[in-house]
């Protein structure tokens, strides 16, 4: 029977392409990443509190993947060998950061960040962010010296969730402050990423940065000749990441470097754009895929043993009120001295109400204090304090920027009321 006698077939067929367009236009919705990592992060504490949780924690520790060759010539060998978790957590995530070192070139090329009026706002913004809930989170944990080693945990924002609560507004939401909130969380990345260089590197080994030095020289030679293709880049960075890896640094700083040398645009072509077309390339396979891989990985937390006692172990409260208090204090201060000052202007549509809100959604540290989290603890305990801080937290937070944008009117309908009014609309700087 051919299809055009199957009374099945056009039915399917509809079905098939509904679903599809479903999902089409869910991945092209701002908030699609954010939702899809919340999804990730939910289905790994379902599992981390269900009797799946040994194969969970299996497949995760004790499952190791292995990349090398054995002698060549008798006397040079090379093995990297890791479990699937550390392969989550420095490949994958190498990845991410070379995205996060793509959009800070190039928002300080020709972005937002490229002159001073711009960039000062919202670095002044990121850097109260930063310092203040890192002060709260040390102050909490003065008496356990042990947990101190965790102060940058709350200093780090993520990205991808605040953007995803803002994609969920809609209009709701000014273009300015979206705009805003990507600035200071790229900013934040950027501190994170020397947070991580300068505290939490050990047993540095000399030897295989001798072979990053030269992958350098080799990055530097390539921008320097304005090549163009984007695979000469990414072979040196893969040389370079395993040399990072293999010095004790840890190993995704390298995609940052290695994104800071790619040119914005080619000197002799202004319509070829290296950056920009690595960055829109890379965006979806970051956004749906390796940042959710990312939060199943580290997001399983069993409850057992926990209670409503837990959330004020010095560890878990210190991110707690970190990233709620000291986000929401150290950035929308830092807003109102810097405009309040003169230093930068209040961003055009942009009521203080709207930067309070963006202050709050800054407190939304997921995927970064996890990652910091990781490196400033291995043990089981310590783990899951730092779990259990960043979830409460984040949620805390997302719920309050969330409520008070909800709350505000939607930009266009003060639109309205102004030209109905005979009252001219603020202009967008």
């Amino acid at each position: 029977m051919s299809d055009a006698d199957n009374p099945y077939a056009a039915p399917i067929e509809t079905g098939a392409k509904r679903i599809f367009k479903a999902a089409n236009v869910f991945l092209r919705m701002e908030a699609s990443g954010g939702i899809l990592l919340g999804l990730a992060a939910i289905l790994a504490l379902v599992i981390a509190n269900s009797p799946l949780y040994h194969y969970y924690d299996h497949i995760l520790h004790e499952i190791y993947f292995r990349i090398g060759f054995d002698e060549i010539g008798g006397s040079f060998d090379f093995e990297i060998k890791k479990s699937l978790l550390h392969w989550i957590n420095d490949g994958f995530m190498a990845i991410f950061f070379f995205l996060v070192g793509l959009e800070l070139k190039r928002e300080v090329k020709s972005g937002e960040l490229s002159t001073r009026s711009r960039a000062l706002l919202p670095a002044i913004a990121a850097l109260g962010g930063m310092i203040v809930p890192a002060l709260i989170y040390y102050y909490i944990n003065l008496d356990t010296p042990e947990n101190l080693s965790g102060w940058a945990i709350p200093a780090a924002t993520d990205i991808a969730f605040a953007l995803g609560v803002l994609g969920l507004l809609g209009s709701r939401a000014p273009v300015r402050l979206k705009i805003l909130l990507t600035a200071i969380a790229v900013i934040d990345d950027l501190g994170a990423i020397l947070i991580i260089a300068f505290f939490y590197t050990s047993n540095l080994q000399l030897e295989p940065l001798a072979f990053g030095a030269v992958a350098l020289v080799g990055l530097l030679i390539l921008n320097l000749r304005n090549v163009v293709g984007t695979a000469p880049y990414i072979i040196l960075g893969i040389i370079l990441w395993v040399a990072v890896l293999q010095s004790g640094i840890h190993a995704t700083l390298a995609g940052v470097v290695t994104a800071l040398f790619i040119p914005v645009v080619s000197k002799k072509d202004p319509s070829i754009t290296p950056c920009k077309t690595l960055e829109h390339a890379l965006h979806p396979w970051v956004s749906f895929i390796i940042l959710p891989i990312f939060a199943f990985a580290n997001a399983g937390i069993p409850f057992k043993g926990m209670g409503f006692h837990s959330i004020f172990e010095p560890t878990t409260l210190g991110i707690i009120l970190g990233l709620v208090v000291g986000k929401q204090v150290g950035i929308f201060s830092m807003l109102w001295l810097a405009i309040k000052t003169g230093l930068s202007p209040m961003p055009g549509g942009v009521k203080w109400t709207h930067l309070y809100a963006v202050s709050a959604l800054c407190g939304i540290g997921f995927t970064m204090s996890l990652f910091i989290g990781g490196l400033a603890f291995d043990d089981v305990h310590h783990q899951a304090s730092i779990r259990l801080g960043i979830l409460v937290a984040s949620v805390i937070s997302a719920v309050i920027g969330y409520t008070i944008l909800r709350l505000l009117p939607c930009p266009d309908q003060e639109k309205e009321k102004s030209k109905n009014a005979g009252v001219s609309s603020p202009g967008v700087l």
